[in-house]
């Protein structure tokens, strides 16, 4: 399970239509679900990635230190088991800024995961293109933002892709 972090886990900040995600750790505020759906995930058997794009690493509004903090209170309030993140812009063409393959084929190596049997859960089109990309079933957490024309499945909030995930896991 390849779960994207702002606006899936965590809320992204929307300004005049446009989402950023959070730069300050004040900022950072976990989704009131997150814990108990990815919990759901892990009890059905699923290994619960997090892929990220940080380009604000890049251009120096996010700090690593405060990063490594959000990330320490994901962990603190949501049991994954990892976490991707890509620091770069992306006009630094690198390999693992969404929809790149990056993060995921780094996953797939620590972990040994089966793409062919993995989903991707994101807000934004860079994520269920990734997925798709990578032969994943991606489902889309329609936002205002998303700008997706391609997902598996549309569904509005985290807890209905995660019903949506399971649904699909038993072949239903």
């Amino acid at each position: 399970m390849f779960l994207d972090r702002d606006g899936v886990l965590a809320r992204e900040i929307v300004r005049d239509g446009t989402a950023y995600a959070p730069t300050r750790v004040e900022d950072f505020v976990l989704e009131p679900e997150a814990g108990e759906q990815v919990q759901r995930l892990r009890d059905a058997g699923f290994l619960c990635i997090v892929f990220t794009n940080q380009p604000e690493l890049a251009t120096g509004e996010l700090l690593q230190d405060d990063l490594d903090e959000m990330h320490r209170r994901l962990r603190a309030a949501v049991p994954v088991d990892d976490i991707f993140f890509c620091p770069h812009h992306r006009s630094e063409g690198c390999r693992c800024y969404k929809p790149a393959l990056g993060m995921i084929e780094d996953a797939v190596a620590r972990w040994d995961i089966d793409l062919a049997a993995s989903y991707v859960v994101g807000d934004r089109w860079r994520d269920v293109d990734a997925g798709r990309a990578a032969g994943c079933y991606s489902v889309l957490i329609e936002r205002p933002y998303s700008n997706a024309t391609w997902a598996s499945v549309r569904v509005s909030t985290l807890t209905e892709a995660v019903d949506a995930v399971l649904r699909h896991a038993r072949g239903a």
